[in-house]
């Protein structure tokens, strides 16, 4: 009997079931949510040699004190201290970049109280962990039938069991404010365990959810996102982006978070850009703005408001030369005479059609062989052609 594996992304590890029912469970960083790659592995510093980054479902994550001097490394199952029992979870980082991540969160080391790492997790402690997380998606279905029972404006999105199984966080949407008062005493008399009411927001959620985005990705709330930055129109407007919100919102119905990302890019090549009010004036007529590549700095001119069919590029510091020429009275050269040569874009094939492989079916001899295996050896009178063997056509070749 093989060894049943069953791959668990949400916390980022995979479970095997061996022939005498035990369980184990080992650390698989190439899948789960907002993997950690330690660049400073090998590093020491004394300063965090006790501290470690462990995680747990999903996006959860904590930095954890091993104050017992226990040998961890990353990719451990360990027992930690939570509020009320323990809790399990996975070691993904140790050393100096756990210092790092401190510094992100402004967080003191020295005086900041940290959670203790008890041990490594024993075979008894994988088992209760894994029975309760298989408790957690029936727990989801129930508790939101309960809460359309209480007819209450929320959304459930997810629900994680404590490793020891006493207690269950649920993670929930709401518009407004909700009373939770009857829904608490309805969970604890029907799951039977301490309850955790944890608000989040539609960004968060698609993080935990998880998902692959337009671009063929997974989504970048679940993949290395932790801080969500406030994302407006005006990113979009400076980057020449349709403005529609089919295509510029996410899974999460807010706009997406890699709006942000070539904004600063943008804003700092609009700089460079001069700004266009009145048409150039140059010696054959005036020549409007019709649209401009802001990365290359291309700016495309027309001698009409309405025609767009005979466009002339112009670069950066083309412009301003007419620009300036105007200022002081003086028309700018034709552009028509003058018609600046934009270098174009290429792809990885070159210049190569994409076409190439059309009609040439004869001369790579394709449609020879077609041919032949379409009349089947016959001739048109419909009698078999008689067919010679290789002895016999090598007698005839060499008399």
């Amino acid at each position: 009997m093989k060894e049943s594996i069953q791959y668990d992304c949400e916390r980022g590890c995979e479970k095997q079931i061996n022939e005498m029912g035990e369980v184990n469970c080992k650390y698989n960083p190439r899948c789960c949510k907002l993997s950690n790659f330690n660049w400073l592995k090998g590093l020491s510093q004394n300063n965090y040699k006790n501290l470690f980054e462990v995680r747990f479902k999903n996006t959860r994550k904590g930095i954890y004190e091993n104050d017992s001097g226990l040998s961890l490394s990353g990719g451990d199952i360990v027992v930690v201290e939570a509020q009320t029992g323990f809790d399990v979870g996975i070691i993904t980082l140790s050393g100096a970049v756990v210092g790092l991540k401190l510094k992100n969160d402004n967080i003191d080391p020295e005086t900041f109280e940290f959670k203790k790492i008890y041990r490594k997790a024993k075979t008894g402690d994988i088992e209760r962990w894994q029975s309760a997380i298989a408790r957690e998606q029936e727990t989801m279905i129930k508790s939101r039938r309960i809460a359309a029972g209480l007819g209450l404006n929320m959304k459930i999105g997810n629900v994680e069991f404590q490793g020891d199984g006493s207690k269950a966080i649920f993670y929930y949407i709401a518009d407004e404010r909700v009373d939770f008062r009857q829904l608490i005493k309805d969970f604890a008399e029907e799951f039977r365990i301490r309850i955790e009411m944890k608000q989040i927001g539609a960004r968060q959620e698609a993080g935990l959810i998880g998902g692959l985005g337009v671009c063929g990705q997974p989504l970048c709330c679940s993949r290395f996102i932790e801080n969500f930055r406030s994302i407006t129109t005006q990113s979009a407007r400076c980057q020449d982006l349709s403005l529609n919100p089919q295509k510029l919102a996410g899974q999460c119905g807010k706009l997406k978070c890699c709006i942000n990302y070539e904004a600063a890019t943008y804003i700092d090549a609009q700089n460079r850009i001069p700004r266009i009010i009145e048409p150039l004036h140059l010696a054959d007529g005036d020549a409007y703005l019709v649209k401009t590549d802001i990365l290359s700095g291309t700016m495309w001119f027309s001698y009409s408001k309405s025609d767009t069919s005979n466009m002339f590029p112009l670069n950066v510091n083309s412009v301003k030369g007419i620009l300036h020429l105007n200022q002081t009275g003086k028309k700018g050269h034709s552009l028509i005479e003058k018609k600046e040569e934009i270098p174009e874009f290429f792809s990885g094939v070159g210049k190569e059609s994409i076409t190439r492989f059309d009609g040439n079916g004869n001369k790579n001899g394709m449609g020879q062989n077609r041919k032949r295996k379409k009349g089947n050896g016959r001739r048109n009178d419909g009698k078999q052609q008689p067919v010679e063997n290789k002895k016999t056509r090598s007698k005839k070749s060499n008399p």
